[in-house]
This record gives C-alpha cells, structure tokens and sequence, in this order.
C-alpha cells in the first residue's frame, strides 16, 4: 500500500531543493563553438583553457537597398567578397564590400549607417580602406589601380596614383589592396605582389621611399650554386623574389605591423616595424634572432591539412599593444602579448555547409576596438563576427599588463586568480614567479621561472640565491678550501715517500688485462695517433672494453640530460626517455661503425671491421671525462657563465672530432687527404641509409595498410 504521507514528504523535499538551486548565483561561462588552447614554456599545447573571447554579434547580414523600380520597398543587399575591415578611434565599422563596389559604414554597436561610394568616379573592387582621426577616409580602388581619399561625408578629395618617381621600377604593378596612414600623414599602400616592401608618400602624394620589404630566400643550395656556378649559369637561373607583403596595420604608438604569407615563408609572417623599417619585434622572442614564427594551431590539425605551415593574414593591435593574428589555411586566431608571447589560440575548421558562431569559413581581416572587442571578417558567409572578452580573458590582459609594466607585487593577485581558474595557464606561472623575485622570494621564483620553462627566470633566480649563499658561507668555504689544499700537499709528500720505499717486485706485478686496456683510453687521449696505431697493431684494446666505453658513454649522455641545470638544457625530466636515448645511440654509432668499414673497404682502408668498432668507442671517451663533470659544474653556474659553458661543450665536440679524424687516418693508413675524403664519404653514406630506412619503413607501413584494407574487404563479404 502506498504511503501518500511519505510521497508527500518527498515532493516538498524535492520543490525546496529545485527552489534553492534557482537561489543561489552562478557564473557560467557561455558555451562556445571552439576550444581554446596555450602552449606551456617547452612548446607543449595547453588543452582546455577557458575561452578568452567569445562570440557575441553577427554584423552585415541584413543590408538592404531601395528597389530601383519602388524606391518605397526594400530588397537584401548583403555584402559581397568583403576583404577589409577597419575601426575607427570612436569605434565605428568600416568595410571594404569588394564584390559591391563600395564601402559600408556601421555604428558602434554593429548599426548599419550608410554606403559610401563615389558616383562621379565610381569604385572598382575595393579591398582595402582607413580613416584617419579627423574622417578622412582612404580606400585602395585595387580595380581602378588607384588610391582615392574622401572627406568624412564622402566626397572625393584626392586620388593616388602609381608614382613618378627615378626610384619606382618599370616593372612595379600598382594595384593597391591594402594601406594605412600615419599620425603625419604618411600613406604606406601594399600592391598585389609587390615584393619591393610598402610604397611610402608623403601627404602630398609624392613617393618617398619602399618601406619593409622582406629578404629574398636563400638556402644553402644557392650559396652552392653561387659559389660553383659560372656568372652566365647564374643569370640563367630562376631570380628569387622577396615573399611580398600581403597586409598592414599601425598601432597607436606608429609602429607598423606587417604580414607576410606563403608557400616558403616560415618565419618573419608578422613584424614590427619602426621608422627605419627595421624589425623590432624580432628582440623580443626566444630565438633572439630573425626567425621569429607566429600562427599557432594543433597536431591534429596538422595532420588534417598535411601542411605545417599556417598562412597569416592580417593582424591587428590594441591599445597596449598586444596583437591579434589570423590564419586562413588552419582558421585559428591567435592572440600574443606586445613581447610577442603567446597568451591564447583559438578556433578551428567549421563544418561545410553550416553556419557557426564563433567559426570562421574564410576569414580575411581582423580589427580591435577601444573596448578590447575582436571583429573578424568572413568573406566567404560575407558577414563580420564580433567577439566580446571574457572574464578568463579580461584577468589574464590585465594581470599581463601589469607585468609588462613591471608592476610585478601587483600583478600578483590577478595572476593567482587566473591560475585557481587554470593551473597549467604558464603566463600565471611565470607572472607569479616575476612576483616572487621582485619579494626576494628567490627560492619560489625559481621553482615557478622551472615550471613555465623560463630559463633565463630561473637563471636570474639562481643567481640572486648562489650571491646569498656566498654571503652567509664564505668563510666556512674559504676555510675548508685551505685544508682541502694542505691535506693535498701532504698526501702529496707522503705518496712519494711511500713510493720511495716500495719493492721493485711490485713494479713487476701484473694487473688484469682489461684494466689495462681501459687505461689504454687515457694514453690515446694524450697521443691519438700512436694510440690508435696501437689498437690496430698491438691489440692494446679489446671487444670487452669497447663495450664497458660505450656503454659508460651512455650512462655520460643520460646523465647530461638529466642533470644539467635547466639554465643550459631547457626540457622537463619527463621527457628524458633513457630507452629512446638508447636506440639513437645505438643507431647512430652502429651506422657509423659499419658505413665506415663499408667506406673503407673501397677505399683502400687497411682496417678491419673490428679494429673500427674498438677505435670508434676509444674516440668517444671524452664524453665521460667532459660531459659529466660538465653536466655537474652547470648546476652551480648561471647564464652569466653560459660562455664559459658553451666553449667547454664545444672543445669536447672539437676533440671527439679530432680523434675520430686521427683513428680513420691511424687505422686505415690514410694521408690526410684520403681520411678527409673518407669521412665526408661515410658521412654521406649514413645520410643515404637513413633515406633508404624511413622509404622502407614508409613501404612497410603502406603494405600492412593494404593488407589490413583487403582483410576487411574479406570478412566484410
């Protein structure tokens, strides 16, 4: 029998708990159409962050005309392969509607307020549009080869055409397609192309200078080619021209930002330019050089296009001058502070045939408003999407901010906030670990600088606690010094005493053959011809003691992964996969040995195949008696010291190099000559057996492929 009383009891329950969720507040973040990603200081994609912007209007998509025949009735008038998009400092749109011939003009709020066109000299696809503070308005008429400038109402003012000039070539073609004006009056007009840079006028129309033009490509390929090539084979070559500048824009401080995109540019897609025309941007990245790359997007993306390469279109910059980026081949926008230092990634490839918010088919510009909105132009759904910072986002710009003001105490609380929302954001990481050096919190700085994979953090860190450690503990260093010096000294003495006094029989015992073999590594280190003739000739070495070398080679190269100071060797621990340093190791000296004895075989060598085994372990050995000792000393040295790092890495490389030149001359009789011969000859063997391995890996993989296609035709019938 059913207890009504119970039931009743139940529903009072449940209508007070369904009241009481509907009381308390929540702050949910809006679902969007994409992910957003980060990269973490070692290159890794930081999946799962919350979104830093998300979609919030669509604009242009319900433009109207007067019907030529009722001018009282309306007809739809969308835009047409719109290629610009362009905000004014009140905030206010303005497009380049390419495929109708006109500009449109939209309010703060996304409004339509008019069509500009010139009627007395009419537009022919526009792509390209500015305005200046004062209304001016200056579109690139790409169609009528030509820039025209209009007053705020409209009327046509003046008309740029190519310039007169001794310095412009014949063979530029003028068809404008992008522009901006400076705070001077100075035009820079990007043509269709144009690989000689920007064309930079003057106010009054007359051509200055080519401003920002990129460097030709040029591969080591060419540089042998110039070098072994006649003048007349050379000039009948293909001539390579700088990739050309494809778009434009100038942020608040004068600066000009340009993009570059194509098939062979990997690197310098976006710059910074000052007056001079001369990257700024480059300072500021991690490789501290020209290669600076921008455009982000994921592994599987990757694979997905089977490019690696993403093809920016434009930029755009803010008030505090971070810089927004597009990508047209991978559809990711990405955002990057004014260091050019990642802060987010996002988007992604949208489905065919459907609309989505948030998702770009096409897109081609891209512009921030004073309100730190993002508007992304879509030429291929013809409308403009704005984007409205979130409140992840609004945390991380401002704690960044901050921080790029070096007011680092207090970015700390926006920082902390940010990584309780996302504890693997590495910006946060960084940002607290710049908080905590600037309390003299060294210790923490540099467990925050390692975990966001700032190493020079982490060496600034390390120094600052190494100078207080001197502080407290000099003098019990300094002390232990002197006694470590005069116990030496006394040893010393008495090892020459009790040398003194020894038998003669002992001189005569004998030690265990392999001990003198090991011991026979030190003598070839000190005299590598001799040493090496004696390997051949004299069995001074063995199978057994090459593989005790090669082996503590290995134990050498591990622990100078695993422990040099992350200040020179920038990887996490977990990365270090003693296996996979194993087989590379194995690999690379056994295609060594056995493409050497091939080499030598024809020619000439006189060594054996074991004779080159044992030479070569011999020749690795100063990687135990440098690596290791190095790989320990880089734990008590900072960047400061990374010269006197480095040259010792790189004599160690010097010297194994040096033997391995002295062990193919001593073992084979080479002159000089033929060992060089010898070894550039081995070295492009092993380059053609490594070709060779990946084509059959690449056979293997696809015949297995095959076979698994026809088993699943079988079972399948």
């Amino acid at each position: 029998m059913i207890d009504l009383k119970i039931i009743r009891w139940q529903l009072l329950l449940l209508v007070s708990v369904l009241f009481a969720m509907l009381l308390v507040p929540r702050n949910v973040e809006a679902d969007v159409m994409y992910n957003t990603f980060a990269k973490d200081g070692f290159g890794a994609i930081i999946w799962g962050v919350q979104p830093s912007y998300t979609p919030e209007k669509v604009i242009g998509h319900d433009l109207f005309l007067p019907d030529l025949k009722d001018p009282s009735k309306l007809i739809p008038s969308p835009m047409r392969n719109p290629q610009d998009v362009f905000i004014t400092t009140n905030d206010e749109i303005y497009i380049a509607d390419t495929g109708n011939n006109r500009i449109v003009h939209f309010d703060q709020e996304g409004n339509f307020i008019r069509y500009i066109t010139v009627n007395d000299n009419p537009l022919r696809s526009p792509q390209g549009v500015f305005v200046t503070d004062d209304g001016s308005i200056y579109i690139a008429d790409t169609g009528n080869k030509r820039v025209v400038k209009l007053s705020s109402e409209g009327k046509l003012q003046k008309i740029y055409e190519k310039p007169e000039s001794k310095y412009v070539p014949n063979t530029l073609k003028f068809d404008p397609v992008r522009l901006v004006v400076d705070k001077r009056g100075f035009l820079y007009i990007v043509t269709l192309g144009g690989y000689f840079g920007t064309i930079q006028l003057d106010p009054n129309g007359e051509f200055t200078k080519f401003y920002g033009a990129n460097k030709a490509p040029f591969s080591v390929l060419d540089a042998v080619k110039r070098t072994l090539y006649t003048r007349e084979m050379y000039e009948n070559e293909l001539i390579k021209a700088p990739p050309p500048i494809n778009n434009l824009t100038v942020d608040t401080n004068g600066f000009i930002f340009t993009v570059t995109s194509g098939a062979d540019v990997t690197g310098n897609q976006i710059k910074k330019l000052n007056f001079e025309g001369k990257n700024i941007l480059a300072q500021y990245n991690s490789l501290g050089n020209e290669a600076s790359a921008y455009g982000e997007f994921t592994n599987r993306d990757s694979r997905r296009k089977n490019t690696s390469v993403p093809s920016l279109i434009d930029v755009a910059v803010d008030h505090e001058d971070n810089f927004t980026v597009i990508d047209k081949e991978f559809k990711y926008v990405s955002q990057y502070d004014a260091n050019g230092e990642l802060l987010f990634f996002w988007g992604g490839l949208s489905a065919n045939g459907i609309t989505q918010l948030g998702l770009i088919k096409n897109p081609v510009s891209v512009e921030i408003n004073s309100k730190q909105d993002l508007f992304i132009l879509d030429d291929q759904e013809n409308v403009l999407q704005r984007f409205r910072m979130s409140e992840f986002g609004e945390k991380v710009y401002k704690a960044n901010s901050l921080t790029l003001q070096g007011k680092y105490l207090e970015s700390e609380k926006y920082w902390q906030d940010v990584l309780s929302l996302n504890a693997f954001y590495t910006p946060a990481l960084s940002g607290l670990a710049k908080a905590a050096y600037k309390k003299g919190d060294y210790a923490r700085g540099a467990e925050l600088f390692h975990k966001s994979g700032n190493e020079k953090g982490f060496s600034e860190s390390f120094w600052q606690i190494r100078i207080l450690w001197m502080h407290r503990n000099f003098s019990t260093v300094a002390t232990i010094f002197i006694i470590m010096i005069a116990a030496l000294t006394v040893l010393r003495r008495m090892l020459r005493i009790f040398n003194r006094n020894r038998r003669d029989e002992l001189y005569e015992r004998k030690t265990c053959a392999i001990i003198e073999q090991l011991k026979h590594a030190l003598y070839v280190l000190r005299h590598p011809i001799d040493g090496f003739s004696e390997l051949r000739f004299e069995n001074k070495g063995s199978i057994l003691s090459a593989i005790i070398i090669y082996l503590a080679v290995y134990v050498a190269i591990v622990i100078s992964e695993l422990y040099t100071s992350f200040s020179f060797n920038k990887i996490e621990l977990k990365e270090v996969n003693i296996y996979m340093i194993l087989l590379q190791f194995v690999i690379l000296t056994g295609a060594w040995v056995v493409c050497n004895y091939l080499i030598s075989s024809i020619y000439r060598g006189e060594g054996r195949f074991r004779d080159i085994f044992v030479g070569c372990a011999y020749a690795l050995v100063p990687v135990i008696l440098i690596g290791i000792p190095l790989a320990l000393i880089s734990n008590v040295l900072t960047l400061s010291e990374a010269p006197i790092y480095n040259y010792i890495h790189m004599a160690m490389y010097v010297w194994i190099g040096a033997l391995f030149f002295w062990k193919v001359q001593s073992l084979h009789n080479y002159s000089v000559g033929e060992t060089s011969i010898n070894l550039l000859m081995t070295i492009l063997s092993i380059a053609i057996m490594s070709v060779m391995a990946l084509i059959m890996f690449g056979l293997t993989n696809e015949l297995r492929l095959f076979v698994y296609n026809v088993y699943q035709e079988v079972t399948l019938r």
